[in-house]
């Protein structure tokens, strides 16, 4: 049996729970402090760290009678993040003064910022992190921990879209609780995205349980989508890139024509990253949004979720090229003049159906954003 001490994201005893894979009834949990050491989040990032200090005091929780196969798991959980166990003296709220293992990250690692609050955090980002821990763990006994790390703000994306999925309106006619049954299921593909399979049964419309039926859903974030609009131009903007899939399947024109997107990051607004996309790509600032509706962009095959948009811009300068070198990114915009962008809709030219469907809104809305130039 060992013993350690959580400061961090750990002391939130549901993703302890999670990350254990078993309800904490059966372990004693005990507050405690870490003396020399202040807690402090990590800057750019949603998880603390500790920071030697004199002085400084660090309250967190104490865990002990772990089992060998409770260390693995935390261990594989945190060596995601490149922290790594040490011994520390502590005392516990009882004025007890014990020797525990505790999580400290690699030294230079991690920049500290403002101190940590579990409390804030909780509130901030506890439901966001347990959804993100859940498949972190799906990959225990499959996957090296040093393969999540490189896409753990892969997965802290998917973790937002599944929060963004569970707060959207319930159905008044089914129950997910009784309608749908799982019978298995698993993440075979770990990447930028991940891939789900299931084999399950639903209910049907006759009010039969119906058949048992293998599927499988590639798995990612929300995102945002944005045509630039200029009223006083009547012009908007589109980019054009490289386009693997379309490339796989065998198209002979890979470069598409396409609206600005991006996924929505963690914390993030839709509306947010619809701005910050368009300026990343695009290089233009967006002055006002118009939603042109949200949805899933193909649902019987990907969980992806559309935020789309017309931003009202100002397109007097050139079009650019854009993109983050990070992200292999190689973008070029193109403006184009209203009558000539619904000329390319109705003659098919353009491939890309969140684009289409906000030249469609635009069409019908045109009016109405150019009534107050």
């Amino acid at each position: 049996m060992s013993d350690l001490f959580f400061y961090g994201t750990l002391r939130y005893v549901p993703l302890l729970e999670l990350v254990l894979g078993r309800t904490a009834d059966h372990i004693k949990l005990t507050q405690a402090e870490l003396h020399g050491y202040g807690a402090y989040a990590v800057r750019h990032q949603i998880f603390p760290m500790v920071d030697k200090g004199e002085g400084r005091v660090t309250k967190g929780l104490l865990v002990q009678g772990l089992t060998p196969e409770d260390i693995d798991r935390l261990i594989y959980y945190e060596g995601g993040f490149d922290y790594d166990l040490h011994r520390l003296p502590l005392r516990t709220d009882r004025g007890e003064h014990v020797v525990a293992e505790v999580f400290l990250p690699v030294p230079g690692l991690w920049e500290p910022s403002t101190p940590w609050s579990l409390k804030d955090w909780a509130a901030d980002w506890g439901e966001l992190t347990i959804l993100a821990a859940e498949e972190v763990m799906s990959h225990y006994g499959h996957l090296p921990a040093s393969e999540i790390e490189p896409r753990f703000s892969a997965i802290r994306m998917r973790a937002q879209g599944r929060l963004a999925a569970r707060r959207r309106e319930a159905s008044q006619t089914w129950d997910i609780t009784r309608d749908v049954v799982v019978h298995e299921h698993s993440r075979p593909y770990l990447g930028y995205f991940t891939m789900e399979e299931a084999t399950l049964q639903h209910r049907r419309f006759d009010g039969s349980m119906g058949p048992i039926l293998h599927r499988s859903a590639l798995i990612n974030g929300h995102a945002a989508v944005i045509v630039p609009y200029d009223p006083v131009r009547d012009c908007v903007l589109v980019i054009e890139q490289f386009r693997a899939p379309a490339f796989f399947v065998g198209d002979p024109n890979p470069w598409l024509i396409e609206a600005v997107a991006g996924m929505v990051d963690p914390g993030e607004s839709p509306e947010e990253a619809a701005r910050r996309e368009t300026r990343e790509e695009a290089n233009v600032s967006v002055t006002e949004l118009f939603s042109a509706g949200d949805g899933y962009s193909s649902s019987g095959s990907s969980a992806e979720f559309l935020h789309l948009f017309v931003g009202l811009a100002d397109l007097a300068e050139p079009a650019t090229t854009g993109g983050l070198a990070s992200e292999g990114e190689d973008i070029r915009s193109h403006i184009i003049p209203y009558a000539e962008f619904m000329d390319q809709l109705d003659q098919g030219k353009l491939k890309n159906v969140p684009l289409i469907s906000i030249a469609n809104w635009l069409g019908r809305n045109r009016d109405r954003l150019r009534k107050n130039i």
